[in-house]
């Protein structure tokens, strides 16, 4: 198997997802997501990034760019960004403007992703793009060129930029990132010379093919010299083996529900554990990592090895905002974050 060692002191970011509970409203769910960025920023992470998701009752996140202004504004060092926007959904130059505004009220902490997925079902990125015509991601390349071009990052002679502007007067530049899940977004990354971040939590496996692919095709370029990768990865860390196991109890049950196209809000773990379909749950292949913190940072640090991660994103599902808090404290204690950032 393809090895490689990653550099020491790995930084560790955020990604949030702004599940819903069951009972609980977007608003509460998107206050959960305040509180966690507040937390990571105090404790030091690298990131914290927000994702796009459409017409889905789990999700309350819709809008990453507007959840990202309050973000920033409520925390002081921590770099915010979108894990991320789908860029099939909006035209480049609306997008580009969104973020060239966010970096000039935060200026160094405004980080840009772009996926190339719909972030929701065909019948809503439909309603999303105005046209069942435009349902493909065809245009994704240009667009996505264009998009670098009106952030200062022009890659081609001609584009959207010679005839427009994100933003008046700029001074800086937000940092772009392409995500995926896939061998081609892998590429495109390298071609680029641009930082990957790679979708390790969503359990589709092919994590160690298209990091390699990433980190051998690599082409330095204005914005990196060098590759920077980032690997997401689930991860729930308790006091105990118990208590991890009680609380991750809800995510592996709706991770199963996405699996089987229900999408179901997120039970607590009282409700988790009588509920029918967890012993199904539970014999489900992931790459979900849950347990005490001894556990969790070895097994980070073997994914960071075998995939040559420059940067570590963590994502945590679980009901009670206090295990999530506890979560990213426990990894804070026992990874050198801060050092690494």
């Amino acid at each position: 198997m393809w090895r490689v060692t990653a550099p020491p002191n790995v930084p560790l970011s955020v990604l949030d997802l702004s599940v819903v509970n069951d009972g609980q409203s977007s608003g509460g769910a998107l206050q959960t997501t305040a509180a966690l960025a507040v937390r990571a920023d105090e404790l030091g992470y690298q990131r914290f990034w927000v994702a796009e998701h459409h017409n889905m009752p789990s999700v309350a996140c819709t809008s990453p760019t507007v959840l990202m202004a309050h973000l920033a504004a409520i925390t002081s060092r921590i770099h915010v960004g979108s894990g991320g926007v789908m860029l099939p959904n909006h035209a480049p130059l609306v997008v580009a403007e969104q973020f060239a505004l966010l970096e000039s009220l935060h200026p160094g902490r405004i980080d840009v992703g772009i996926g190339r997925a719909p972030g929701t079902d065909q019948r809503t990125a439909a309603a999303l793009r105005r046209s069942p015509d435009l349902l493909g991601a065809d245009t994704f390349p240009r667009d996505f060129i264009d998009l670098m071009g009106l952030l200062g990052d022009r890659r081609a002679s001609t584009g959207l930029w010679d005839q427009f502007a994100a933003t008046p007067s700029a001074t800086s530049a937000p940092t772009i990132f392409l995500l995926g899940s896939s061998d081609y977004s892998a590429q495109f990354a390298a071609q680029l010379g641009l930082g990957f971040a790679f979708a390790h939590h969503f359990d589709m496996g092919g994590t160690l093919h298209a990091t390699e692919l990433y980190r051998t095709l690599f082409e330095p370029s204005v914005a990196l010299a060098e590759p920077h990768l980032i690997v997401t990865a689930n991860v729930l860390v308790a006091d105990t083996v118990e208590d991890a196991d009680w609380h991750a109890a809800p995510g592996r049950l709706t991770a199963l529900g996405r699996r089987t196209g229900r999408f179901i809000r997120l039970p607590s773990p009282r409700d988790a554990s009588v509920h029918p379909d967890m012993e199904q749950a539970n014999r489900l292949p992931t790459s979900r990592l849950v347990g005490t913190v001894d556990t969790v940072v070895s097994d980070l640090r073997n994914l960071a090895e075998r995939t040559g991660a420059d940067e570590l994103m963590v994502t945590s599902v679980a009901y009670d905002l206090s295990a999530r808090v506890r979560s990213l404290e426990l990894l804070a204690e026992h990874w050198p974050i801060a050092a690494a950032g």
